[in-house]
């Protein structure tokens, strides 16, 4: 290139430049390394390219002496916080190993330490936290001669990422396969909007929707999957840390129970992240050149990496294998929450109350009477509930619980007031029902009473009641339909008529 040419190109550059203010995506001003004056090529004197290096590998390195002394406190804290101290929680698994149920596995999995009676608090925390200051503290003291605990963390990046998996795939299983919240009963339905709690309506509102619960399990799922992989840690911690916010902001907007125990697996996903949040805010944020972490840690052959194997197989085994499967089969089987007994045959419905007597005394309708009968409702399964306006015992139970029990699943009536609950079995002879209030704060005396169908349509209830009152009830079926079943056979865009 000549001279002239050269300096044309720099100057229609610069025009390019001028105009816009910046370079023009579409000019290009070609470049030489040499300069030719009168035939004889002249080297540019241009300053030699910057190179741009990695930061020094640091893996050889100590570290600083606060960083030694806060290790030492997070790794006591985090020990405490993920390995089952309690030796309760390994006699549950032998005991149970040949039968374990589903609930038994979301314990095992649903594990915090506990120092304290009732519901788990962050006091629980705080006892943690001093036990793991004293330690730290002797540690150091023990151990003044150690520059790095490189080891030591890589072990409790390990435990922590089993644990937090084992969380997750306790609760995405019972989500994919939608029971965590299941469809509202017919006396939910029948239920006013206002006797309902908090996290009630929370519950209650997810159920309807079972497909996108089921997405929420997935992604639970997937994210514990990411878990059990060195690769894959971050991102699966990356994953769950915005779906755990918001799990724990629900709880708290919604008066739910396990605000302490989501909030303790955002930490636990905080701290697997933390291992490479910093390269990744060097990579992302501030675009440098980042080396990757290349800390690997080498079992000698034999044993440590059998056991470690066996470990990993044993994990995936119990809690994606067996679990899973497990979760499904009670899926198929109409869930958890609700009871296992069948209810009376063709009875199923809502019932108003036609005729109502105490003692042969007439109790005509009224919105006020607190003993008279408003309506009943028989669900498929053996529970029939009352509406009343006789005080309810509130049920304030909203932490997730799968009971292997009949008498122990009380979904229908924690955090419902309005309706009295009560679990029945049909006498052999067909003609007597025993009646138990399903809420053990009210009553847990037995009522018997004499079964009459005189058509399809009517049951009539006679006998006792809680105070040895001679009841009377005639029952007459409506024949109502509900919103959420008739729009679910049409769809959202069909017609719909009521």
């Amino acid at each position: 290139m000549s001279s002239s040419d050269h300096h044309q190109s720099a100057a229609s550059a610069r025009e390019q430049h001028d105009e816009s203010g910046f370079l023009s995506p579409f000019s290009f001003a070609p470049m030489s390394n040499t300069l030719s004056f009168n035939g004889a090529p002249v080297q540019e004197h241009l300053a030699p390219p910057v190179p741009v290096s990695a930061p020094a590998n640091q893996d050889d390195a100590g570290w600083p002496g606060y960083e030694r002394a806060l290790f030492r406190f997070v790794f006591v804290y985090f020990l405490l916080q993920v390995v089952p101290l309690d030796w309760k929680y390994y006699r549950d698994i032998v005991s149970g190993w040949s039968g374990l149920s589903v609930g038994d596995i979301f314990r095992l999995a649903h594990y915090t330490p506990r120092f304290f009676d009732g519901p788990d608090t962050f006091a629980n925390w705080t006892v943690v936290a001093g036990i793991a200051a004293v330690v730290a503290v002797v540690w150091g003291q023990l151990d003044r001669t150690r520059r790095e605990y490189r080891t030591l963390h890589y072990w409790l990046r390990v435990l922590v990422r089993y644990r937090l998996a084992a969380a997750l795939l306790g609760y995405g299983f019972i989500k994919l396969f939608p029971m965590q919240a299941p469809l509202p009963s017919l006396s939910h339905l029948n239920t006013h909007y206002g006797d309902l709690s908090d996290w009630k309506i929370f519950s209650l509102s997810l159920g309807i929707v079972p497909s996108y619960q089921s997405f929420l399990g997935l992604v639970e799922v997937l994210s514990a999957l990411l878990l059990l992989s060195r690769r894959t840690a971050s991102t699966g911690a990356f994953v769950l840390l915005s779906f755990l916010g918001n799990v724990f902001l629900s709880n708290l907007a919604y008066e739910g129970g396990e605000y302490v125990y989501s909030f303790y697996l955002i930490t636990l996903g905080l701290l697997v992240l933390w291992y490479d949040l910093g390269r990744l805010n060097s990579l992302l944020t501030l675009e440098r050149p980042t080396r990757p972490n290349r800390f690997r840690l080498n079992l000698p052959e034999g044993w440590p990496r059998i056991a470690k194997r066996a470990a990993k197989v044993a994990f995936v085994l119990l809690f994606v294998g067996v679990y899973g499967a497990k979760s499904y089969a009670a899926y198929q089987a109409g869930g958890y929450h609700y009871t296992t007994a069948p209810g009376l045959p063709n009875a199923a419905g809502l019932y108003n109350v036609r005729e109502f007597r105490l003692n042969g005394q007439v109790h005509p309708y009224s919105a006020t009477d607190p003993e008279r009968w408003q309506d009943v409702v028989f669900e498929k399964w053996a529970t029939l509930s009352v509406r009343s306006p006789r005080p309810v015992v509130l049920d304030n139970s909203n932490t997730e619980n799968i009971p292997a029990r009949d008498p122990d699943r009380n979904y229908e009536f924690a955090g419902a007031a309005g309706r009295h609950y009560y679990g029945y079995t049909l006498h052999p002879d067909g003609q007597h029902l025993t009646l138990q209030n399903r809420n053990k704060q009210e009553s847990t005396k037995p009522l018997v009473l004499r079964l009459t169908r005189p058509n399809a349509n009517t049951i009539v209830l006679a006998g006792p009641d809680e105070q040895g009152r001679e009841l009377y009830v005639v029952l007459e079926k409506r024949a109502k339909k509900y919103l959420l079943e008739e729009a679910g056979k049409t769809g959202r865009r069909g017609g719909l008529k009521l």
